[in-house]
């Protein structure tokens, strides 16, 4: 026989709009036990699964037909004080069909307490020869829409429940009939109540009592205050309506390290509640955020592989955007292959169009690296030392836009945008240096064979003022830096070639640099570092606060036109730290919308 051997909720508090689905452990009449469900169109032995959600949410129930919610209230029973019960109805045509029958009730009450007719006359006299059910809520006044004119009862309400618990005699309200339910905002502030039973498919009958469990009360979704986009373009700040597209020519680039749910626990982040950080909750605030920024181009991190193929990619191929994926590398990933995450990249599918994918994957650099300059004696050691699984998913696209003002309007315009995540310790400097140096070295190869404007995206594990960071910024690392002194490998010699000639830039210096005085812009300049023209902080946890996220630009190329607001560090720490209930990664999203440049005939 099918039963039930556990049922447990992913998370004790539901909120609205997160779908909950029960973790259900059934003993199969084989003995074999499963989380797989068993359902009415695939029995198992002759038996299936049912399910019921339930509210401790009381309803109105019809007068007439109990089975069925009352959806209007006879607002003359309230007047004439008639047991409120009788003055449900689950439709007009109901209430028309029992008129006569209902009448009787208020004309007993008008007699008993010796109201005039005149006004018995006024409130249903229209009902008293026809009985013809042609009603109207809105115009004699006699009848109320629950729900939509709660204010026109005179008095409480009493509300019925769907059903009566026999055991505990306590009331509950079904609400659905699937194993999963997603709350609404009707369910705020109560108690949702899950239901299986084992079914005989042939009899239609429950076999044995059901096993249920209850949830906290429901509590609404947080709702952070919108980021703002803050144009910096000349001298001129201004804001920008996020829900507005970008302007023409122009394209928006968002980078955001969502945290992965493997690593989304509560031992690394025990401040933030654990229903705020459970996936079913953080994959609809993310969800919520990213497609809030309406960004062109959005470069995410730390995207399971799973996740990316069952929600990202479809969701977000409903709101017009075209996927890209990396998956990490897994010679040293020793967790479950679904699991593992990767580097997303989507774009607007009415901005831009796919030309060429180009897959890093920093463990083959590595093994390359080791054979040309490694004894074959160390190479063990240098390939434990080198390889992190790590990778870098580059999309050159064609934008569908024009570059308004060129020499050249007939010429194709391109963008190269480079998407990683260097996930490396920081005792490991050499190594974090080295894959950065490797990305940028491929970009370049990029470059010379294309007349193309660039974009580096993404969480370099590297502050400001890091070896990394100033490859990136300055395309040179000095010689004296004391990052160089971490090289036992010796990959990083002669630090000479530490080089690159792409013209990048951090989009967000585009804050320190703005001239020009005002509220929004000084609040801004609060919120970077002046020593070196980054933000204070891109990701924010209990134990580390600091800037490790950037997009970067080919200054020749692309100019800044207007960047997401920095979020303030005092407002976060309020839930201690991110991840919280408001902000679901423990990095924030960056945005930068960019001009293509005129490119200068030669």
């Amino acid at each position: 026989m099918l039963s039930v051997v556990r049922v447990h909720l992913p998370s004790e508090i539901p909120i609205v709009g997160c779908e909950i689905t029960p973790y259900v452990l059934l003993r199969l009449p084989t003995g074999v036990v499963s989380t797989d469900d068993v359902p009415e169109a695939a029995p198992a032995d002759g038996y299936f699964m049912r399910y019921r959600i339930q509210s401790d949410r009381k309803v109105a129930i019809c007068s007439v037909h109990p089975m069925e919610q009352a959806t209007i209230q006879c607002l003359g029973c309230v007047k004439s004080k008639i047991p409120v019960a009788k003055s449900y109805h689950c439709s007009a045509k109901c209430f028309s069909d029992a008129w006569q029958h209902h009448r009787v009730l208020h004309e007993r009450a008008s007699s008993a307490l010796n109201e005039n007719g005149a006004e018995e006359e006024e409130l249903f006299g229209r009902f008293g020869s026809t009985g013809s059910g042609v009603l109207s809520t809105t115009g004699s006044g006699s009848m109320s829409n629950l729900g939509q004119s709660p204010g026109l009862n005179n008095g409480p309400v009493p509300l019925y429940p769907s059903g009566t618990d026999k055991n505990s005699g306590e009331t509950w309200y079904e609400v659905g009939r699937t194993r999963t339910y997603t709350p609404t905002a009707d369910d705020i502030g109560h108690v949702l109540r899950f239901e299986c039973v084992s079914v005989d498919a042939e009899k239609k009958v429950p076999v044995g009592p059901p096993t249920s469990i209850m949830t906290s009360r429901v509590i609404p979704a947080p709702t952070p205050t919108p980021r703002r986009l803050i144009q910096v373009n000349g001298d001129v700040l201004s804001h920008l309506d996020l829900d507005s597209q970008t302007s023409f020519g122009t394209f928006s680039v968002l980078s955001y390290n969502i945290l992965a749910d493997a690593y989304a626990t509560s031992d690394a982040y025990s401040y933030c509640p654990t229903w705020a950080l459970s996936w079913t909750y953080r994959r609809q605030n993310l969800m919520r955020e990213i497609i809030g920024y309406h960004a062109d181009i959005i470069c995410l991190q730390e995207v399971q592989l799973n996740h990316f193929e069952d929600f990202f990619s479809p969701e977000l191929d409903k709101h017009g955007y075209q996927a890209l994926y990396k998956k990490r590398t897994t010679e040293v990933y020793t967790g479950a292959p679904h699991a593992i995450d990767g580097c997303a990249t989507f774009f607007r599918r009415d901005k831009f169009s796919h030309v060429k994918k180009y897959e890093v994957e920093f463990n083959k650099a590595a093994q390359s690296l080791t054979d040309a300059i490694i004894p074959s004696t160390q190479r063990r050691v240098a390939l434990t030392r080198l390889i992190k699984d790590n990778v870098a998913l580059i999309a050159v696209l064609e934008a569908k836009f024009s570059n308004h003002g060129t020499d050249n309007p007939g010429k194709r315009q391109l963008l190269c945008v480079a998407n990683t995540h260097v996930n490396v310790l920081q005792d490991l400097k050499d190594v974090k240096l080295w894959e950065v140096q490797t990305l940028l070295k491929g970009l370049e190869k990029i470059a010379v064979s294309a007349d193309i404007p660039m974009l580096v995206c993404g969480d370099f594990n590297s502050v400001p003022g890091s070896s990394p960071h100033g490859l990136l910024a300055m395309g040179k690392v000095d010689q004296l830096h004391p990052d160089l002194a971490i090289d036992p490998l010796g990959i990083l010699r002669p630090a000479s070639k530490l080089t690159h000639q792409l013209p990048l830039v951090s989009a967000y210096s585009s804050f320190a640099r703005m001239v020009g005085v005002g509220y929004d812009l000084e609040h801004q300049r609060r919120r970077m570092d002046p020593a070196t023209n980054e933000p204070l902080f891109t990701n924010c946890t209990r134990d580390f606060t600091g800037t490790v996220d950037y997009i970067f630009y080919t200054a020749d190329s692309l100019s800044v036109e207007s960047l997401l607001e920095l979020l303030d560090e005092e407002s976060l720490r309020k839930d201690t730290a991110l991840p919280s209930p408001e902000w679901s990664s423990d990095h924030i999203a960056l945005l930068a919308e960019f001009r293509c440049k005129p490119r200068i005939r030669r």
